[in-house]
């Protein structure tokens, strides 16, 4: 059977295996029907799903690959992003998604559970509520960095396992340099139009922030 794949996927990763070329097509027919029921993806941005939130989300993935057991947390992942297209990518990896929104919860639940993907906890949680440590937290642009950092700055692991330190990779666009200085904080830019030289990602970075 031919799997309707985008062709992004296919020139980005051609590495995916047949289980995972299957998922990810299935992500087009799902979030259409979930966004029927519940709007968790903009309903212009739906007919872009791969481009606009399946391939940002992955920019993660080029800039590290995750090595097996580690435990990252998704901090408001809405409809599942970064988290579900990154939990098809590294399946020996652990993913924790939560967002204060019930009914998101609800379709990233119904998402993973229909994609098999053993390796997604979803909760309806706030982060700061929270009492595990993790390797690494994700986001995308969930709000101004100097009000996520005190959110999840007691969250990681003391020990890396991976080839760069624990901590923070958050998937943001535009200038970024007033809300840095703001922050305070010691981050990286990596502009994700480095892996995927597209339009869209022109403008759009990960923001690492070693913990």
């Amino acid at each position: 059977m031919e799997i309707n794949l985008s062709a992004d996927l296919h020139t980005y990763f051609p590495q995916l295996s047949e289980k995972q070329k299957e998922q990810f097509a299935a992500l087009d027919g799902l979030y259409r029907y979930w966004n029927e029921q519940i709007n968790v993806i903009s309903r212009k941005d739906i007919d872009s799903l791969y481009e606009k939130h399946v391939l940002h989300s992955l920019g993660i993935a080029k800039f590290i690959r995750f090595k097996a057991g580690t435990q990252i947390l998704d901090v408001g992942t809405g409809g599942g992003f970064p988290g579900i297209p990154l939990a098809i990518l590294f399946p020996d990896v652990s993913f924790h998604l939560v967002d204060s929104i019930g009914k998101k919860i609800k379709v990233v639940r119904e998402v993973a559970s229909a994609l098999g993907l053993q390796n997604v906890e979803a909760d309806h949680i706030r982060a700061e509520k929270l009492d595990e440590k993790y390797d690494f937290v994700v986001s995308r642009a969930v709000t101004r960095l100097v009000d996520f950092y005190p959110w999840v700055q007691h969250k990681f692991k003391e020990t890396a396992v991976n080839a760069i330190p624990n901590g923070i990779l958050y998937l943001k666009g535009g200038d970024l340099q007033d809300e840095l200085k703001e922050s305070k904080l010691k981050a990286e830019l990596y502009p994700i139009s480095t892996y995927f030289p597209k339009p869209f990602f022109e403008t759009k970075y990960i923001v690492y922030i070693p913990c």
